[in-house]
């Protein structure tokens, strides 16, 4: 028995577009699956492309970090619309209409102002290797952007999906709640 190729002439799909914007900015990228990647560069994006994937290496924002590339540490983590998610475990395609904040996205474009918890990860020492930083960041501003007034418990369960390798997590902590108080008092002046 030879089994025949049914159907491939036939399921040849036109390039579609898909927008991200990525720190405010609009990124229209093309997309398609008629053919393979080794084939040709024929899109911007594959329907396998991981957000991940799309950030690093088609929109050279490298902040956000690929470690395990399994949703284990929190290394990739990043705010689709606003809420936190693992870049490795989403794929480009699903965000299309979506806004997505980087490591990157969180200062100040203007006058290059870091974020509070940015900066409190600064004084408290909080990065040692600094890999796993970007996405501590990440998770640290999803957890005050919900909970303006965080326990230290509240810091350990929202940063309990990110690894640093240093061990640093006191530091970390610190940070996050450091933060924490220099946003409540911005807000009540």
């Amino acid at each position: 028995m030879t089994r025949k190729n049914q159907g491939t002439a036939n399921t040849k799909k036109s390039k579609e577009t898909i927008v991200l914007t990525v720190n405010g900015k609009k990124y229209e990228l093309t997309t398609g699956d008629d053919i393979e990647p080794w084939e040709s560069l024929a899109y911007d994006v594959y329907p396998w492309d991981s957000l991940l994937h799309t950030l690093r290496e088609k929109l050279r924002l490298t902040g956000t970090k690929s470690s395990c590339d399994r949703g284990a540490c929190g290394a990739c983590s990043v705010l689709i619309d606003g809420r936190l998610a693992l870049s490795c475990m989403v794929l480009t395609a699903d965000c299309d209409g979506k806004d997505i904040t980087t490591i990157e996205g969180l200062s100040d474009s203007a006058t290059g102002k870091l974020h509070p918890v940015q900066e409190a990860f600064i004084e408290n020492n909080a990065a040692q290797c600094g890999f796993c930083t970007p996405g501590m960041i990440i998770a640290a501003k999803a957890l005050l952007d919900g909970n303006p007034d965080p326990t230290e418990e509240d810091v350990k369960w929202a940063l309990a999906g990110n690894i640093c390798r240093c061990g640093n997590y006191n530091l970390i902590s610190r940070s996050v709640l450091s933060a924490a108080e220099k946003m409540r008092s911005v807000r009540t002046k």
